[in-house]
């Protein structure tokens, strides 16, 4: 019964037509949070006392920075099933997560910088947390590149889930360089176990505008996985269906 749905779910037209149901929905509470967070944090909260207004890139930053990581791990679990099983579906979920992930690495990279430079007194130091996130966004780039430097589909997928499944070693060094080196970059002020270090009106904002830039970045790959399907299954009779019936 449970590898039934699971190759259900792994259907390019039972996900399309699943997708196009949540991706409304979706896309309205993205956009509520998104807006709510960020004009709560960027234009209501109060500035803080050591670092006075530079800290409001945080509510960029901080849900640039952890949707860079989250969706190299997605990537990686999607390469994995496409290497293992070669399902179809999984290797369009790398295709298209690959330049989502990097936009937010260099999102989260120049937020860095701009925070960094009244910080630190500059936009940039070989830090182990600024090194290793700059090691992903190369790692993105690697596999951006890869699938198109071979010809054959196949080739180019089975590439990048090699790339992706040893690129994944690098999550934990990102996020733990912190404690595992004296590094300039501060530790984490939101912990699930221990009691958040940051004041609630600051806290609150900074979670919608976390929960908000997931769902945007959900939105996004919604739209483009369906894309993808519809160019890959062009030849298939029910997209052939489908595109006809909105013609």
């Amino acid at each position: 019964m449970k590898w039934t749905y699971f190759h259900r779910m792994a259907s390019p037209k039972w996900f399309y037509d699943f997708s196009g149901k949540i991706l409304p929905w979706v896309g309205v509470l993205a956009l509520v949070l998104v807006a709510g967070g960020l004009t709560w944090g960027l234009l209501f909260t109060q500035p803080d006392y050591l670092q006075g207004n530079s800290y409001r890139i945080i509510f960029l930053h901080v849900p640039s920075a952890s949707l860079a990581m989250t969706v190299y791990v997605g990537l990686a679990v999607a390469a994995s099933i496409g290497f293992i099983w070669k399902i179809k579906l999984a290797d369009m979920a790398v295709s298209c997560l690959a330049p989502i992930g990097a936009s937010f690495c260099a999102l989260a990279l120049v937020t860095g910088a701009i925070w960094g430079k009244p910080t630190w007194g500059t936009w940039w130091v070989w830090d182990a947390r600024l090194t290793s996130m700059l090691i992903l966004l190369f790692l993105y780039f690697g596999l951006i590149a890869l699938r198109e430097a071979f010809d054959s589909r196949e080739t180019a997928s089975r590439a990048c889930a090699i790339l992706a499944m040893v690129g994944v070693v690098n999550i934990p060094i990102i996020k733990y360089s912190v404690e595992w080196w004296n590094t300039l970059h501060q530790g984490s002020t939101i912990r699930i176990t221990e009691e958040s270090t940051m004041a609630m009106e600051m806290l609150i904002p900074l979670l919608m505008s976390i929960a908000g830039f997931y769902l945007f970045c959900l939105f996004v790959f919604l739209l483009r996985i369906r894309a993808e399907i519809l160019s890959r299954e062009q030849r298939t009779k029910w997209v052939r269906h489908l595109l006809g019936a909105n013609s």
